[in-house]
């Protein structure tokens, strides 16, 4: 099947167009979809099978490019949100710095004083980063049992540090 895709350009992009304007309510990228749902068509115009109308075509894959646009600003989003707060975090007062320091001093002092299985297990599980079933395997006990000891160990840092 022969397609004459500059006549396919002028007769679709203004539906294309609007399909995205439709979506996403932002003239520039509605813009900048249809372009490249243009071009993306033009690489892949020999994977048209025809069980759709050419109009349907471009519209999926207009669809598909916003979408994955949509995603790509949110996973952006994210990691910038991310950036900013581990920001405010490394600027923290020397003083929140120091109490943190304190903390974690006390909880090591804490963790010194366990009684075996619970400091192994608890170090597994929060140094190591090992899930409870690995833990489990360890230990040649069951993933509850690992749970119920990561508790224990927990509620006995806790009383020590008080």
């Amino acid at each position: 099947m022969k397609i004459d895709f500059e006549d396919i350009y002028e007769r679709f992009f203004k539906d294309v167009y609007l399909f995205v304007l439709a979506m996403s309510g932002d003239q520039s990228l509605a813009e900048d979809i249809t372009q490249e749902t243009f071009f993306k068509a033009l690489k892949e115009v020999d994977k048209f099978k025809g069980n759709c109308t050419v109009k349907s075509w471009l519209c999926q894959i207009a669809k598909n490019l916003y979408i994955d646009d949509v995603r790509r600003r949110k996973r952006f989003e994210s990691v910038k949100k991310s950036l900013a707060e581990e920001r405010r975090t490394e600027e923290g007062s020397a003083e929140s710095s120091a109490v943190r320091r304190d903390e974690a001093l006390s909880i090591y002092k804490a963790l010194h004083c366990l009684e075996e299985p619970y400091k192994e297990v608890f170090g597994l599980r929060t140094l190591g980063e090992l899930s409870f079933r690995e833990i489990g395997e360890v230990f040649e006990k069951s993933e509850s049992w690992a749970r119920v000891t990561y508790h224990r160990a927990k509620l006995k840092i806790r009383e020590k540090m008080r």
